[in-house]
């Protein structure tokens, strides 16, 4: 059986629901992104209990099929930024088709309908937050930060960053008192 979970959006978030679904006896075959498969066919004797336990560690259970395919999108999305460094050997339309085999088009209105921003925005989000990561972590220069997650240009990424956030990398670099955004708040 499959379940989907909300803000699931790293390393550490799977190895704790998983913890969890240990505690509840229940087995897990595969613990991805927001997707676990399950080897119980039927959870309802205790699913409400692990709607609790997930949503105590800020988690939620989703039923909506809307909820689902919006979540599949952003954990696609954070995976690509986080794990992948904002590397598309195709564009993104094509890479979040290919990935949750539907039509771009009725995601894209979904998302936005649902999200109020569209997936080129989140997409942007995403990668804004991986440099600012990146820059409070002061280990690579802003040219292998842009290289890195695959912006054309130091210029790109630059313009990019002071449009979202309203400062340039290296006055943001300089503060170090704002605090980056949770992924799942994005």
């Amino acid at each position: 059986m499959k379940i989907y979970i909300k803000n699931m959006v790293c390393n550490r978030c799977k190895m704790v629901v998983k913890s969890t679904l240990e505690k509840l006896g229940l087995h897990s075959l595969k613990v991805e992104l927001g997707e676990i498969e399950l080897q119980e066919n039927d959870i309802s004797t205790i699913k409400e209990q692990l709607k609790q336990e997930l949503q105590s560690l800020g988690f939620d259970l989703l039923d909506d099929k809307k909820t689902k395919i919006i979540e599949k999108v952003k954990n696609r999305i954070v995976d690509l930024v986080q794990n992948k460094n904002g590397n598309l050997q195709v564009t993104l339309s094509e890479y979040l088709t290919q990935e949750l085999h539907q039509n771009y088009s009725a995601l894209s209105n979904l998302f936005s309908e649902v999200e109020g921003i569209t997936i080129e925005k989140y997409f942007i989000l995403q990668k804004i937050e991986k440099v600012k990561e990146l820059l409070v972590y002061d280990e690579l220069t802003l040219s292998e930060i842009a290289f890195q997650l695959n912006y054309s240009s130091v210029a790109y990424l630059s313009n990019q960053f002071k449009k979202v956030t309203g400062l340039t990398p290296s006055h943001f670099k300089k503060l170090r008192t704002i605090k980056r955004s949770p992924i799942e708040e994005l």
